[in-house]
């Protein structure tokens, strides 16, 4: 069916294309032929396939021929176009998602074909020239899809006010693993294995598994309770939501499709939610705004209140704050780093309204050490092997953007490795410091809460009195280079006019 589609679309692309170079309107074109305007309308649209002696007709009337037009191939104005038709790029990208269908999409890329082929010629080239693949689409339509909504789900929200409704034992803070598991027995008949993981060394590495077939869901030993929280809600979630393409393991290996990906976020939306009330955690962050300073061991007293992890707890308020408060201008990023210390990956990433000056690089550049998501990394490394550091710690600082305006409130968390103590992750959420940002945190006013210049990388950086950079600013060097030979070229010109 998605080939025919496709051919169609691509007939429909060329008799579109030569109807407007002779510039023929629609009704020329039905004199000419003698078939109808609704009927070429369809054909161009990709929604009607004509038969041979109506291709023979047209062909004529469009002063081509009959292999050109029922050919898959095009010629050099069109072949970008049509090679983005033949592309796995329109079968993987869910472009219903927003809004967007694909006659409707072929019909804005050829109004202006020249310019509109030379763009999709250069998205081609870096799509390979970096080895993007199908995942990466679907993790940047999720991102997109997170931003279109402002990261908050009022379906799923509702849904967990239904589920937890007659369910006492979900009306207050912390939900234990106990009870969620009960829940799972009593309303779809899932059972918990938590040896079978643990006793397969192939399988270390899985935290979670579920089983359609025996209805079991395996959990993996050394979880803590608040993983545990989260794997038991997030297969309530599936179950109760109804969602059937689904990954069955706790992280997908690959994302195969953009359902299966759009239904694991839904469940873990749905986990999050339900082990976090909106409400309460509304409450929460109504009292955090009356903070006189910024407390984080306070903050670090949400994790226990609703025995979470620091990536459910940031990325919660990452929910509320837009929809609550009206804070739209927001980051997430997550962090891995080994037990050197000597990279830092960027993991996970989400922007809210804007592209934000902190984000992702994919020029193995290293990034600011100056921002607070690195700087709990290493001081959480500086507190390895203490009998009393266990739970994760927190950090908040300003970072102010060299060379931009914007500046932002950013809170990190930073935990050990689940099965190696000695690699690290973080989780921030930085929020855009304006006037409605300082009307709501008080504690903004603290003179004591740390403000730093930050840049994105190393290598680009312009601060020239950094105590942590990790590499000399080689790009923005050789930038300023090409700027001096430009300048000293502009020089050179004038001084000619001159004599």
């Amino acid at each position: 069916m998605r080939e025919l589609n496709t051919v169609k679309l691509i007939f429909g692309l060329k008799v579109h294309y030569l109807r407007q170079q002779q510039g023929l309107s629609y009704q020329q074109l039905s004199d000419r032929t003698g078939l109808a305007i609704s009927y070429l309308h369809n054909i161009e649209k990709g929604r009607k396939y004509p038969k041979a002696d109506k291709i023979i007709t047209l062909a004529r009337a469009l002063d081509t021929d009959y292999n050109y037009l029922v050919s898959l191939d095009a010629d050099k104005r069109l072949k970008p176009i049509v090679s983005l038709l033949h592309s796995d790029f329109l079968k993987i990208f869910p472009l219903e998602l927003f809004g967007i269908n694909v006659p409707k999409l072929v019909e804005l890329l050829s109004a202006a074909p020249d310019k509109v082929n030379a763009f999709i010629s250069t998205v081609i080239k870096i799509v390979r020239n970096y080895h993007l693949q199908g995942e990466d689409f679907y993790k940047a339509a999720l991102r997109s899809y997170q931003d279109l909504h402002d990261n908050y789900f009022e379906d799923l929200e509702n849904a967990v006010r239904r589920f937890r409704e007659g369910k006492q034992e979900l009306q207050s803070p912390p939900l234990l693993p106990r009870q969620l598991e009960r829940l799972l027995a009593r309303h779809y008949g899932i059972g918990v294995d938590r040896e079978f993981l643990a006793a397969n060394p192939a399988l270390k590495e899985v935290r979670s598994f579920y089983s359609p077939g025996r209805r079991v869901l395996f959990l993996n030993s050394g979880l803590s309770s608040a993983q545990e929280n989260f794997l038991l809600a997030k297969e309530l979630g599936f179950q109760y939501l109804e969602l059937k393409e689904r990954p069955y393991e706790t992280r997908m290996a690959e994302a195969d499709s953009f359902d299966k990906l759009l239904n694991n976020f839904k469940a873990s939306y749905f986990s999050v939610a339900l082990l976090m009330d909106e409400l309460e955690i509304v409450k929460d962050i109504e009292e955090m705004a009356r903070w006189e300073r910024w407390d984080g061991d306070r903050f670090l007293g949400l994790l226990e209140k609703y025995d979470v992890t620091p990536e459910m707890l940031i990325q919660r308020l990452a929910n509320i704050l837009p929809r609550h408060f009206g804070i739209q201008d927001l980051f997430f990023l997550r962090f891995f780093t080994g037990p050197d210390m000597k990279k830092y990956e960027m993991t996970k990433e989400m922007h809210l309204s804007q592209l934000h000056n902190p984000h992702a690089n994919q020029l193995d550049e290293h990034y600011c050490r100056r921002w607070v998501s690195i700087d709990v990394i290493r001081r959480l490394s500086a507190l390895q092997g203490r009998e009393d550091q266990e739970r994760p710690i927190a950090g908040a600082q300003i970072s102010r953007y060299w060379g931009t305006p914007n500046a932002y409130f950013c809170i990190s968390l930073a935990k050990e490795g689940h099965n190696n103590s000695q690699n690290s992750t973080s989780v921030t959420i930085g929020l855009l410091v304006n006037d409605k940002l300082r009307q709501l945190f008080r504690f903004l006013a603290d003179p004591n809460l740390p403000i730093k210049d930050v840049h994105t990388t190393c290598e680009r950086c312009g601060i020239t009195d950094c105590e942590a950079r990790a590499i000399p600013p080689v790009v923005l060097h050789h930038n300023r280079v090409k700027e001096q030979i430009k300048e000293a070229l502009e020089v050179l010109e004038k001084e000619a006019k001159v004599e």
